[in-house]
């Protein structure tokens, strides 16, 4: 006769060991590297402005970085040469995070600092621009055109990997707006494997007409600068960016570092598009980042919200952050300062969650001028200054692929 197991009680969730962060960097609308990024936080300033990109005429804002066009590959890497790694070799020069990554190489080794990065289009635009000179006769694309080391999605991994040296494992997440948010989680995960014994994480998304017109046909881009939370929300705007975070074990980090506390991943697939009305999705990310860290709901200070803008996003992230923590839990959504950077938002999110914990200072949602009375949260309109110890940073992505990074001060 089968006998039938009785229902048992889940397996306690595993906990990762935390990991230092030792070195970060950002750049996005708001300028290059974190002490621009810092300032105009703490000025509470949009990067927002008219759309403006390339030949794109659309009613709409976006966030672009300047300078992104007048950085140079070097010779030896020009067969990478594209919007999406101009902006990353523009971003990883900054603050400090070669030499970082110089000397974790020297620590551990090449081969055990692993590589895991993020984008959503990565090099598409080459690709763009090569279908205005397909053949006349025969639809080819031109020749000129290095597919593979420009729009495949794996080429910003072969290319920072071979600008940094780097010899360890490597790949890209392409999971629509939660990309750069997974990679801290896998990049934990193969530390406490013991595969590798640091890693480099981060994410890169460059504008592209491919993103600006496909959102449009969405109807999901607003007129104006994007207002999480507002009531008359009406869209989102979309940036770029590139943020990278040097990931250690804590007993090689300076003293006072913030830590990688924990990461929490689900996949509700509820629409293609759209998340679900009662954020189940989200709220179960945020649950089992929490689970992960060992912590409870009160332990978080600060929530960097997914906020991008819509009707539907907006009001399933509040009902999930409300169903699980005290509504007195200050959060804010940056997109309206930095616009929705897409496969690079949640690595520019945790990096923009880190410096509100170094800063004391946790950022502005701004355009909220009408806050939507719908959405049960303590969100902050403007700069607020507190001891916060730990924040917790949200991505969701179409298809229901999310995620949300614990970060803090070490444990």
């Amino acid at each position: 006769m089968l006998r039938v197991a009785e229902p048992t009680a889940p397996a306690p969730p595993l906990r990762l060991p935390p990991l230092a962060i030792s070195a970060m960097t950002a750049t996005c609308c708001l300028g290059v590297g974190l002490g621009a990024t810092r300032a105009a936080l703490a000025g509470q300033r949009t990067g927002l402005t008219p759309c403006n990109f390339e030949t794109a005429r659309l009613a709409t804002y976006v966030g672009s970085v300047a300078g992104v066009d007048s950085e140079r590959l070097a010779p030896t890497l020009s067969y990478y040469n594209c919007r999406n790694h101009r902006l990353a070799q523009l971003a990883l020069a900054q603050d400090g995070l070669m030499t970082a990554v110089a000397r974790a190489q020297q620590r551990y080794g090449p081969r055990r600092v692993g590589l895991f990065l993020a984008t959503s289009t990565s090099g598409i635009f080459e690709t763009e621009i090569a279908y205005r000179h397909r053949d006349s006769s025969t639809g080819l694309l031109p020749a000129s055109l290095e597919y593979a080391g420009s729009h495949n999605f794996y080429a910003l991994a072969a290319f920072v990997r071979e600008l940094l040296g780097l010899d360890g494992p490597a790949a890209v997440v392409s999971t629509a707006c939660s990309s750069s948010a997974k990679v801290f989680g896998m990049a934990q995960r193969l530390i406490a494997l013991g595969m590798i014994d640091a890693a480099l994480v981060g994410g890169v998304d460059s504008l592209c007409l491919t993103t600006l017109y496909g959102f449009q046909s969405l109807q999901l881009t607003s007129a104006r600068p994007c207002r999480p939370f507002d009531a008359q929300r009406d869209g989102i705007s979309i940036g770029e960016a590139a943020a990278f975070v040097l990931l250690e074990p804590i007993a090689a980090a300076a003293t006072g570092a913030l830590a990688l506390l924990g990461v929490g991943e689900s996949s509700d697939a509820y629409h293609i598009s759209a998340p679900h009305p009662e954020g189940l999705g989200a709220r179960l990310a945020m649950q089992a980042a929490l689970d992960a860290a060992q912590l409870p709901a009160a332990a978080v200070d600060y929530i960097n919200l997914h906020g991008t803008g819509t009707q539907s996003n907006d009001s399933a992230e509040s009902k999930a952050v409300a169903g699980l923590f005290d509504t007195r839990v200050p959060c804010s959504s940056t997109k309206g300062a930095t616009g929705h950077a897409l496969g690079a938002a949640g690595a520019l999110e945790v990096v923009i969650s880190a410096i509100a914990l170094n800063t004391g200072t946790l950022p502005a949602g701004l355009h909220c001028d009408n806050p939507d009375p719908a959405c049960t949260l303590n969100y902050l309109r403007g700069n607020h200054a507190a001891r916060a110890r730990v924040a917790l940073s949200n991505s969701f992505g179409f298809g229901g692929t999310n995620c949300s990074v614990l970060v803090g001060q070490q444990p």
